[in-house]
């Protein structure tokens, strides 16, 4: 299946950088956001982007890729919606509902959710064969992967669309099947929230907790630092996503992290989290 127009619903860091990188391989594509300026300032940050891949040498033109985005009001018809929006399966599954009334019946609707089961997005369509997950990576220009989560209804003619729009986007595909936090963040957010509790039981500083996981590890980044990036609130949403999918209380929120996020401390989108940035 060929994707010559693609529908990016979600216009902040995430949605930002996978309609980037959709129209950095020649595509059409149309970016819509409910949020007053959120396809402004995701345009914006998409010319910040490219202009940093050409300084380091990359051969591309942030002109010649803006000029294949267009602003979208609404949702409209494509050939593949991804969605890229709050982690709150609610919210999703509103668009989901809304994506399966507007879009072509041929089209395929993919989630860029980092731990909501697909089969639940896919059960308020009535096209379960053709939803799928495909979980980008932040910074998406910068990260090589995109975890493919198919459900037990997503058939193979999907899969296998989805995993060949990756790898000519470039994109290492992993393909997982569709259980809570799949397996990128069944593994990373219970090494972040046990970076919260080490904080938390005082039993180091957040640069020491990051410095331990960088050398010891060999991780370019601290799982602290990583939380503030990914965003706080996220990282709980994930965390909830996980405890109550699984039913297992490993996966309940450090009490600092619902600290950080009550007080509005999400990480580098707020300006401060573990850490205080600059600006937002």
């Amino acid at each position: 299946m060929e994707f010559e127009h693609v529908l990016v619903v979600g216009a902040g860091q995430m949605g930002g950088g996978i309609a980037q990188v959709i129209a950095t391989s020649g595509r059409r594509v149309s970016l819509h956001d409910l949020a007053p300026g959120a396809v402004e300032r995701g345009l914006a940050g998409m010319r910040r982007s490219l202009e940093r891949l050409a300084a380091k040498g990359a051969e591309v033109d942030a002109d010649d890729v803006l000029r294949r985005v267009a602003p979208a009001d609404g949702l409209v018809p494509a050939d593949l919606m991804i969605e890229a929006v709050v982690e709150d399966a609610s919210v999703k599954e509103a668009i989901f509902r809304e994506a399966d009334s507007v879009l072509p019946p041929e089209a395929i609707l993919a989630s860029n959710t980092s731990s909501i089961p697909i089969a639940s997005l896919a059960a308020v369509t009535k096209r379960p064969d053709r939803v799928i997950g495909m979980h980008f990576f932040n910074p998406v220009p910068v990260m090589a992967l995109v975890e493919v989560v198919s459900t037990k209804a997503t058939s193979p003619e999907t899969r296998a669309a989805v995993v060949a729009l990756a790898e000519e986007l470039e994109k290492t595909p992993a393909e997982a099947k569709d259980f809570p936090g799949f397996v990128s963040n069944r593994i990373l957010l219970p090494f972040v929230n046990e970076a919260a509790w080490a904080l938390h039981d005082g039993v180091a500083e957040p640069e020491a907790i990051d410095t331990i996981a960088k050398l010891g590890f060999n991780h370019p980044m601290g799982p602290l630092a990583l939380a503030d990036l990914i965003g706080l609130d996220t990282c709980v949403a994930i965390l909830e996503v996980l405890r109550d999918g699984l039913s297992d209380s490993r996966y309940e929120p450090c009490p600092l992290l619902r600290a950080h996020v009550a007080a509005g401390r999400l990480g580098r989108k707020s300006g401060s989290g573990f850490y205080t940035y600059e600006s937002p």
